[in-house]
């Protein structure tokens, strides 16, 4: 039996005799002299939505944090478990990125699970139920919206849940303090997996807007 899975296997062949050999002077480069990349991608850890892809990066150019439904938890330092928060951390203060995208996509299973959790294929102890409880306010908030079709509570929430993201990384003081110097930025994307929309945030509005490919 294989110690990876075929398709992995395969897929790495295909690495090593296309993007790493076009690129592996890149690589060398990043082995010797480290990362630094300008910018942060927090994003859902769907399959179907990889920044790395999505925004045709190469490697070292996107520092990605991925998890489930894209959140970011409000700054609290104490003696528990906080990746998404050290990951973040470490960005900011030692990368000094100076950029963080949030970035939603449409369809996002943990955000279904934030808008009807009884519906949701979870078990009474689940870790998500409680990660997602983070954007819960906002949760029962369009849930109670019977002006909306399901598929418009679900987008309203995958796009509101990235303002609450934003709004959660200006309580860490690293993020705030350095956003109001101008050596950092936040922005807000939503990315649709169905017909490859990005929709960008406008940071006066909170509106999601395309942008103008030329």
């Amino acid at each position: 039996m294989p110690h990876l899975p075929d398709h992995l296997l395969t897929g790495y062949r295909n690495f090593m005799n296309g993007r790493y050999l076009a690129e592996s002077g890149r690589y060398r480069s990043l082995a010797r002299e480290g990362q630094a990349p300008e910018t942060m991608i927090i994003a859902c850890c769907d399959s179907r939505a990889a920044p790395e892809a999505i925004f045709d990066a190469g490697p070292g150019e996107l520092f990605v944090l991925r998890n489930v439904g894209n959140l970011v938890p409000p700054y609290a330092p104490d003696d528990q478990f906080h990746s998404t928060s050290a990951a973040l951390e470490f960005a900011v203060q030692s990368l000094k990125v100076k950029n963080i995208v949030v970035m939603g996509h449409g369809r996002c299973g943990g955000i279904r699970a934030a808008l009807d959790p009884a519906a949701a294929p979870l078990s009474p102890g689940d870790f998500i139920g409680k990660w997602m409880s983070l954007i819960a306010p906002a949760a029962e908030t369009v849930s109670s919206s019977t002006f909306m079709t399901a598929t418009e509570r679900q987008t309203a929430l995958e796009r509101i849940s990235i303002r609450y993201s934003i709004a959660n990384l200006r309580t860490f003081p690293c993020v705030s303090i350095l956003e109001g110097k101008g050596r950092l930025s936040l922005h807000g994307a939503w990315f649709d997996i169905s017909t490859g929309e990005l929709w960008v945030m406008n940071k006066d509005t909170g509106d999601f807007e395309r942008p103008e490919m030329t």
